[in-house]
């Protein structure tokens, strides 16, 4: 089920993806050659907590017996992680990596979910357009976010930029809707036709997030149940913001 957002909820919503959206832009002043993905983890929870909020990814329950519930405040996903990986101390980037940090700010009873991929020190040209098409594949679907539109217009626009420019895209995860829960109604995959799928209406808060690989799309699940790698072993890159549908052009909550 959908649920559209009243005005007090956004209000409240909105102070979360600013929580989300401030604790990503601290992480992106750390990051250099040297620093340990642990430690970006430490620097977004002082964060939110500084402004009132808890991570919510941490504690989040895997869904599988055997698998932990997720352990940290951000997830950091080095180069052939696709998604959801774990920080940790021995994991110390170096020149000519790139990392996705996704994490989401809780507070008011509500989320903000954001993810964005960095470049360390000097990256060759080819990693560079990974990451740029990425954050562009977001903005050419947005295009298609608003009111009377479907989400399978926002997901064909995606796939098909990312195509166009020679990657690939992630189908066995996707966008989704967000609020109290950090995972709601709709789903948005980054691939799909255009005129299918729910109709979008003002009051509907989205997090849409092309994950996009260099090589083949094929993926593989880690050791420790969590991240996501490709089977290629070619990078990958990420970008998320959780937006609003209005009566006119979407609304991009976490940036501020």
């Amino acid at each position: 089920m959908v649920y559209i957002k009243s005005k007090k909820e956004i209000e409240l919503m909105q102070e979360s993806c600013k929580i989300a959206f401030l604790t990503q832009k601290a992480i992106e002043q750390a990051i250099k050659p040297g620093i340990a993905t642990y430690e970006l983890d430490q620097i977004a929870e002082k964060t939110m907590k500084k402004y009132g909020a808890i991570p919510a990814q941490k504690g989040y329950p895997s869904g599988e017996k055997n698998v932990p519930d997720f352990p940290a405040s951000i997830c950091s996903s080095v180069n052939d992680v696709v998604i959801h990986g774990i920080p940790s101390k021995r994991e110390i980037l170096k020149d000519g990596d790139i990392v996705s940090i996704d994490l989401v700010a809780y507070k008011n009873g509500f989320n903000g979910d954001c993810a964005r991929t960095y470049c360390v020190g000097n990256v060759d040209s080819k990693t560079k357009k990974l990451v740029e098409i990425t954050q562009q594949a977001f903005f050419e679907g947005i295009k298609y976010a608003k009111k009377g539109n479907r989400i399978g217009d926002i997901s064909h626009a995606i796939g098909e930029f990312v195509e166009k420019n020679g990657f690939s895209v992630v189908k066995e995860f996707q966008g989704h809707g967000i609020g109290r829960q950090m995972h709601e109604d709709p789903g948005i995959p980054n691939y799909g036709k255009a005129g299918k799928g729910v109709r979008l209406e003002p009051g509907m808060t989205l997090a849409i997030e092309p994950m996009v690989i260099e090589g083949k799309p094929n993926i593989l699940v880690l050791e420790d149940g969590w991240g996501i790698i490709t089977e290629d072993g070619s990078k990958s890159s990420h970008y998320e913001n959780t937006i609003l549908i209005t009566e006119k052009e979407p609304k991009i909550l976490t940036i501020v």
